[in-house]
Order: structure tokens, then sequence, then C-alpha cells
């Protein structure tokens, strides 16, 4: 089962390439994976009709008891011969639907496909877990499906529409499914069925929430308007999720724990409620459209409704006639759409007022679209009669709620077989005052899939004891009654017969007075419920856009106002509630008396940042402040912290001053004395606070601490570091995580600064500058030099790109050092790389001294020296370390586990015995990602503004020569 699943979604990889190839031909390729599935199923009749199941499953979660099981019983053969039959056949009539040349034809084959494999995953899962998986998979591909041709406004809509009620369902599902399976003890649908939890109030929410999943899946009143929007995708796409799979699978869900869970309260009156509604008002919807397919998505509404009320009623004999009724309506619903498709493909129309004579253009498609259409009306000898006697029998039989269930579906029937005759009449009859529609002609191909369909009606009317053992495998789940009901073509003339009759009676009266029906339904009209879809949607996005606008003020200070406000009101809230100070040890002042020196001058700096006018003395300040913090980790004895806060809050200042040569050079907001008060009550209010709950979570500590353990560990390998052993092997999951997470952020943070603006690019590039002006000569006003003190021999550059910059920018000394300190800081990195074994160090530590000192080659000679210093692009470094890391990673998997380590050990001469490990590479690869960060942000905001700078400055230079030509 499970290679089936992955053989469509693997072949649906390839889709793309085969239209290109062989362009709608490919079709009959992608069909094989769902043909495959069927023929298996079918292989398994006997098995599972005797009341046998077929099921495989692996491990996957195992702390969580989730597995990848799949099952099949008597249900999920049944669902697979819907999901892979009628798919194959949609498949195949592709080939015939869509032109050579469509637009995004491989895309749309390979969503197709895919969600035939989601839906057949669906159908076996034996997992709640592994069938949500599933369910959100079909709801993410029906989006893509319906939203094909995504020009179109409608079809975006729609496609968003879907999207939103049946996620929004799902996810009320997936609730119910966690609570179900607490409160069974396993996630196993195949066990919750054998044994299920006690009816409880916790019972009866987890049920409501996982029937909102499936009433909206399967467009049960009042979560329906989606289905009849989803008429914008493709007909192959109606013919095959509305008809017969996805919209099923809310029905699927219901019949698959009804045995179970109908006697817990309120699923029967939810469900039969809901249903006989849905039933009612699709039905009196479509008789007053004209749109072809909107007449059956409205018909396929009222059907569901009706299969909600006969699955959910968990009896026998309901499930029986549930059982008949989902392979029943599948057959002449699908073929019904694709005759639609066929119409709308011949005479380039659907509506039905402008549709004349092409019954007698048409006979074949005709007749395929009649059979169809008595088996949905239920009339003999079609599957569709079987279906609606075993279901108005097992009504009648019922209790009194049920009866009245029986009444009003008796006239949903009524409805149904008049909105069939208006289907029949409006695509092929000849309609007085209308000229007869032209017609092209229809290959036997296109027709073909509807017409086995058709045929599957009629064969399986006569011939229902074929299959009937399926439905009885199904149906013995529930208690027989003393005299269980029997699928048959005839069983006398009895009160189901006569209602029959009756709602054939009244459809067709219906139907007389069509042009009387219409005019009452529009008098009668309710608000459409796509209305009030659109109203809701529209006030939740007019009202996150008052709140976001009250709240996104621009404003820095505002929003860390907003964040320490709420931090602080939780945090006090959760102190006044719980009290968790009782039992805490009391907090030591200090450990030693140079905790205290560097904290008081750690607080000093922070309280001179609220003081000061100057961004750049706020930016050095703030600055001092991480120092302090790493100090004091020198001091508790933590050097590998204390590295790490050196290199992070060396890059922080520098990358901070660099973005604040855009600002002001004084903050130019002046507060109120009220403001101010509350800002120091804020930050002050915050910090004590924060300081609380560090305290109490480190004095509620029960478990004995780690770290013991670790160190044992440690030196059980030969090794001495434990933080960086920590990093890149017990933990090397968590580090490849945020290393993978930081090299996101920053591209997205570096890309964002530099998208290109719509205005085009420009005329031509400007002008060069005069030599030696770069951006630095630019912040300020240059100094002349008289020309007594010029010096007669050129300056020697000390730095490869040092003479770019205007000698009043330039700093000797500073070159100097540069030139000395480079090399040795790139060495300190490989050191701090390579020891991290048994001394502080490690790769982002590494990465982070690097990165200063590119930093010092930029900052003592600008954006030339950075590209001669790394002529590398940052996304090399970047890449090459996620790659790096997660090749080392992935090469555990030769020994069965990832990132198992290994270690390897040798002699070298001169240099002694060396070994080297895997945790070493890996701590190579968060090297380079981090060098290539670093080098990214500095190119950003450092050497990127720069040549941005002196390119307006070209251009306002060229401007400056051509006014002057001009005078």
């Amino acid at each position: 089962m499970t290679v089936l699943v992955l053989a469509h979604f693997a072949v649906a990889l390839c889709a793309a390439p085969l239209v290109r190839r062989a362009g709608p031909r490919a079709f009959v390729v992608l069909a094989l994976p769902p043909a495959a599935a069927l023929g298996w199923a079918l292989c398994q009749w006997d098995v599972v009709t005797g009341g046998g199941a077929r099921g495989e499953s692996w491990t996957w979660i195992e702390a969580y008891d989730v597995d990848v099981a799949f099952r099949l019983d008597a249900l999920g053969l049944l669902m697979v011969l819907l999901a892979a039959g009628v798919g194959a056949l949609v498949l195949l009539y592709c080939v015939s639907y869509f032109a050579p040349g469509t637009r995004q034809l491989g895309p749309f084959g390979g969503n197709l496909l895919a969600f035939a494999g989601a839906m057949l995953g669906l159908v076996l899962a034996d997992d709640l877990m592994i069938l949500y998986l599933f369910w959100e998979l079909t709801t993410v591909l029906s989006f893509l499906l319906i939203g094909y041709d995504s020009e179109k406004r409608a079809s975006r809509r729609s496609a968003l529409q879907a999207l939103m009620v049946t996620s929004v369902g799902g996810l009320a599902m997936f609730v119910g499914f966690l609570m179900l399976g607490q409160l069974a003890g396993t996630y196993r649908i195949s066990r919750i069925l054998e044994a299920p939890p006690a009816a409880s109030g916790t019972l009866s929410a987890a049920l409501v929430l996982i029937l909102a999943g499936a009433l909206a899946k399967s467009a049960i009143w009042p979560l329906s308007m989606w289905l009849p929007n989803a008429m914008a995708a493709p007909t192959p796409v109606s013919a095959y999720l509305h008809a017969a799979a996805m919209v099923k699978a809310g029905v699927y869900l219901v019949a698959r724990l009804a045995p179970a869970f109908a006697d817990v309260a309120p699923w029967r009156p939810v469900l039969l409620t809901l249903g006989t509604a849905t039933m009612l008002l699709g039905g009196w919807r479509a008789l007053r459209l004209n749109d072809l397919k909107l007449v059956l998505a409205y018909g396929t509404v009222s059907q569901l409704g009706f299969l909600i009320v006969l699955a959910g009623d968990g009896t026998y004999n309901t499930g029986l006639a549930a059982a008949s009724m989902i392979l029943g309506h599948a057959l002449f619903k699908a073929p019904l759409f694709l005759v639609t498709g066929i119409v709308d493909h011949a005479t380039g129309t659907r509506d039905l007022r402008r549709l004349s004579g092409v019954g007698r253009s048409l006979p074949w498609v005709c007749a395929v679209a009649a059979a169809a259409a008595a088996s949905m009306v239920a009339l003999v000898p079609m599957l569709g009669f079987v279906a609606k006697e075993a279901a108005f029998d097992a009504l009648l039989h019922g209790t009194v709620a049920e009866r009245w269930v029986l009444a009003l579906i008796v006239v949903g029937s009524a409805l149904t077989t008049a909105y069939t005759l208006r289907f029949l009449w409006g695509a092929f009859a000849r309609k007085p005052g209308v000229p007869d529609t032209p017609v092209h002609r229809v290959g036997p191909a296109f027709l073909a899939p509807p017409a086995l369909l058709a045929v599957g009606c009629l064969l399986l009317g006569p011939g229902v004891g074929w299959v009937a053992d399926l439905f009885e495998a199904y149906a013995a789940q529930y208690t027989a009654p003393a005299h269980p009901y029997h699928l048959a073509l005839w069983h006398g003339f009895g009160a189901a017969l006569w209602l029959s009759a009756l709602a054939w009676a009244g459809g067709i009266a219906l139907f007389l007075g069509r042009d009387a029906v219409v005019r009452a339904g529009q008098m009668l009209a309710w608000p459409k419920a796509d209305e009030w879809f659109g109203r809701t949607v529209l006030g939740l996005e007019r009202t996150a856009l008052q709140v976001t606008g009250s709240v996104q003020k621009g404003s820095l200070p505002a929003y860390v106002a907003t964040v320490l406000g709420v931090m602080l009101a939780g945090l006090l809230a959760v102190l006044a509630t719980d009290r968790p100070w009782h039992g805490v040890p009391a907090p030591r002042a200090w450990d030693t008396p140079w905790q205290a020196a560097v904290g008081a001058l750690t607080c000093a700096c922070a309280l001179m940042c609220l003081a000061v006018q100057r961004r750049m003395k706020a930016a050095v300040l703030a600055g001092l402040t991480g120092y302090g913090t790493a100090l004091l980790y020198v001091v508790q004895g933590a050097p590998d912290l204390a590295l790490t806060q050196f290199g992070v809050e060396t890059v922080s200042t520098v990358v901070l001053i660099l973005v604040m040569r855009r600002l002001p050079v004084m903050f130019g907001e002046t507060l109120r004395s009220w403001r101010r008060t509350a800002a120091f009550l804020l930050a002050f209010g915050g910090a004590a606070a924060i300081a609380c709950a560090v305290w109490l979570a480190a004095g509620a500590r029960t478990a004995d601490p780690a770290g013991a353990a670790m160190t044992e560990e440690t030196a059980h390998h030969g090794l001495k570091d434990v933080v960086a052993t920590i990093l890149v092997d017990f933990r090397a999951w968590d580090t490849m995580g945020e290393s993978a997470v930081l090299a996101v952020a920053v591209l997205g943070v570096t890309s964002l600064l530099y998208v290109h603006r719509r205005q085009g690019p420009a005329p031509g590039p400007p002008p060069a500058l005069p030599g030696g002006v770069t951006a630095w000569s630019l912040a300020s006003r240059a100094i002349r030099v008289p020309d007594e003190f010029l010096q007669t021999a050129p300056e020697r550059s000390w730095l490869t790109a040092g003479d770019t910059l205007a000698p009043e920018h330039r700093s000797v000394v500073f070159e100097v050092i540069a030139r000395l300190v480079f090399h040795p800081i790139l060495m300190l990195s490989v050191y701090l790389l390579l020891c991290a074994e048994n001394l502080p160090g490690g790769g982002f530590v590494g990465g982070l001294v690097a990165g200063v000192a590119l930093m010092i080659r930029y900052l003592a000679g600008g954006r030339h020296e950075l590209a001669a210093a790394a002529p590398v692009h940052p996304g090399f470094f970047t890449g090459l370390g996620l790659a790096l890391s997660t090749g080392v990673a992935l090469l555990g998997l030769a020994d069965g586990t990832v990132l198992h380590a290994w270690t390897w050990h040798g002699h070298l001469p001169l240099i002694g015995d060396w070994h080297m490990g895997t945790a070493i590479l890996f701590d190579l690869g968060v090297y380079l990602l981090v060098l290539g960060v670093v080098l990214d942000v500095i190119r950003a905001l450092g050497s990127k503004i720069d040549q941005h700078t002196e390119y307006r400055a070209g251009l306002a230079l060229a401007a400056d020569g051509a006014g002057e030509g001009t005078r």
C-alpha cells in the first residue's frame, strides 16, 4: 500500500516533462498509478468481503505512538474503487479534453495525479495523524487545481475560499483527533473502533470538532458555499474532486467513525439535521440556475447531504444503504460532469438557455447522460434505484425522528428529479425560439470514460449481488437487526417504491412548472451564503486593517513599549496567581566581588544610554553592556560563552554603527516628562520582572543537573570541551536548525534591502567620480591642503585598495594595523575552530572572529578593500557551510543513524599524533556559514550602501555638468 501511494507522487513529479514531450497523451501514463491501485484493490476482493483486512505499518514517531499505518477493509476498498477507478478514467478523459499546447498542463496533470495519491492515502490510513496529513494534502492540492486558471480573478477567489473553509475545518478536526487519541490511548483507527472510549463531555467535544472538519470537506450546510464556486476549475477536476473523491472524504470519515460513535451525543442529531437541510437547500437552489455545471454542483451538495444522513445514522440498514449510495453517486455524478465538459467543449457554452438541439447532434452523448441521470433519479433498473430503495426502507423502519427525516428526504428526492430533468432538458432538448446550437464532432475516446461509468450504473442495478458482499461487509460493523435488509433490484410494490413514485411525480410537476418555480425561488431566496462569506472576510480584513493601523504606527519605541508591556503584564499575572517563590532559595548578591564590580559597570553603561543624545554614543554604550555581560561569563568561569559573546557583540556593534550612518547624528525626538517617566517605569519594571523570573526558574529545578553526565560522556570520547561537544555532537540537530534559520533570516533581510525599484533601470551608467572620491569622501566636506604641503612622493599603500580613498579620509596607522592583524586574526579563527574539542572555541565563534578580520579590512580601506579581501560571494560560504553540515549529518546513514560520529587517528612527521572526527567537519560547516553571514551583512550594510551613494553622486555630478553645458 505504501508503494502504491508513493508511486502516485513519484509519477506526478515526472508529469511536467512527460506533458512537455508528449502533450495531452501523457495523461495515459499518468493514469497508470491509479489503474494499478484499482487492480490491486480488486485482487483483495475475496479477503475483504469475507470480513478480513489487509494492513501494513511502520513506526514514525515512537514517543507519541504515531505509525505510518495503512489498512484495507470493506469501506477502504469501496473508497479505493472510487479514488482509483474514477481517477484513472478522469485522467484518460483529459487526453481528449485538453488541446496540445495548453498552458500549465504539466503542473495540472501532476497536481491531479498527486491528489489521487493523497486521496488513496487518506482512505487507506489507519492512524489519525496520517489521515490528517493526507486530509490536508488533499486540501492544498484542491486549492491548486481549483485555481488552475490563476489569471482569472474568479478562479483565485474560488480556490482561496475552498482553502479557507476546508482548512479551518481541518484544523478543528485535528484538535478533535488529538482529544480522541488521548481518550482512547492510541491513534490507530482500527483499535479505536474496536474499543472506543466511554461517552463523556470530552468525547462529545472531540466528535463535534471532528464533524466540523468532515462537514466542511463534504460541503454540508452552512459550509457548502465553496463547492459551487469551485466549478471555476476545469471539468475533469469537478468530475473527480467534487463528485467522486474530495467531497466524499467527509462522508468517508463519518462512515468510518459511525459504528463506534453514532450513539454518542450529539452525533446523530447534528448529522441528521444538517444533512437533511443541505439536501433540501441544495436541491431547491439547483432549480433556478442556468449553468449546467452549477446545476450539477448544487445537485452534488444536495446528494452529499443525503449521504451524510445515511452514513451518520449509525444502523445496519442505513450503513448498507450508505455504502451502496456512495458508489452509486460516484457512478452517476462523475459521468454527468464529464458529459457537461463534452457539451461545453463541443458547443462553447454551458448556458442551458443558449443550448438547443444538442441531443440530436450528439445522440451518444445524450444517451450516456440519460443513463447517468436515470440512476440519479433512481429509476429502475439503475444502481441508484437499488440504493434509494434501501435508504427509504431503512429510514421507514427506524425511529420517529428517522421517519421525519424520511419525509424530508422524499421532498429532497422530488427536487433531485426536478433538477435532473432540468439538466437533461437544458443540455440536449430543442427549445422553441432558440436556433440549434452548432456542435463539433466528439470522438469515441472523449466519450469512453463517462460511458464506462454510466454503463456501471446500468449493470450494477440488476447485478447488485456482485457488490452486495462488499456493502454487507461494511454494514457488519453495526449490530444487525433480526431481519436485515438485503440489496436487490426488486422488492415488490412496497412502501419504499410508493415513496419513490411520489418523489418522481413531485419532481415532474416541479419541472413542468419550472417558470413558476424560478419566480418563487427568486422571491423566497435567502441571502447567498457566498455573499455572507464575502462580507465576513471583508469585515475581518477591515478590522485587521484598523487594528494594525492603530498598533503598527512605525514607531520603534512604541513597539518596544508594547512588547515590554505585554511581557510585564504576563509575568505579573503569573506571579500574582501562582506565587511560585515559596521554597525557592534566596538569591545571592554575588559569588565573588568581581561580579559585583563588573555588574555595576554594566548597569552604569546601560543607564548612560538613557541620557545621551548622540546615536553613536548610544550604540557604543549599548555595546559596552554586551562586553560587560561577556566579562561576567569570564568571572563565572564560562570562557566559551564569553568568547561567543565578545564576537557577537563586536559584530553587532559594527553593524549597528554601519546602519546609523544613514540616520541623523542626534536623536530627533524629545520626550515629554510624563512619557520619559513612563518609559523609565516600564524599563525598570520589565528588568525587575525578568530578573525575578530568571531567579524563580533557576530555583525551581527539581531534576539533577545533566552536567556531570555530559562531562563523563565527553571524557569517554577523549574530549575536554563539553560545550563544543554538546553543540556539534549531542545537540547537533539543534545546531543545524539554528544555522539554517540564521542563514535564511540574514539572506532575507539583506535581499530586501536591495529590491529593485519598479521605475526600471537607469538610462546608463553615471560618469565616474573624481579620483579618490568615495562614499566616505561624500560624508563630509573635503579638506583643502595647500600646494606647498603636498607630498612630492606618492604615499605608500599598506592595503590592496587603500589608494582608492581620498587622502583626508585615510588613516595610515589604521591601515598598518589592519595589514598586521588581518592574517593573525584569520589564523586565530582557524585555531578556535580546530581546538574546540579540548579548549574554548568552536565553529561559531571562529566564524565570528574571521568576520571581524574582514570588518577591519573594510573599515580601513572601504568597499574596494573588502572586495579584494573577500572576492568570493558570501552566498558561496553560506551554501558550502550548510551543505557540509548537512552532508556530515547524512553521512551517518551509512551506519544506520543520522549524525553518527566517526573519529580518525594518525601520526604525521613533525606534528605527531593527530585525530579528527566528523564533529570537526560539522563545525567547519558552521564556521563557513557564520563567515558567509557576517560577510553578507558587511557587504549589504557597508559596501553596497557605499556603492549606491557613489552612484547617486555620479548621477548628480552628471546632471550638474549637463546644466553647465547648456548655460
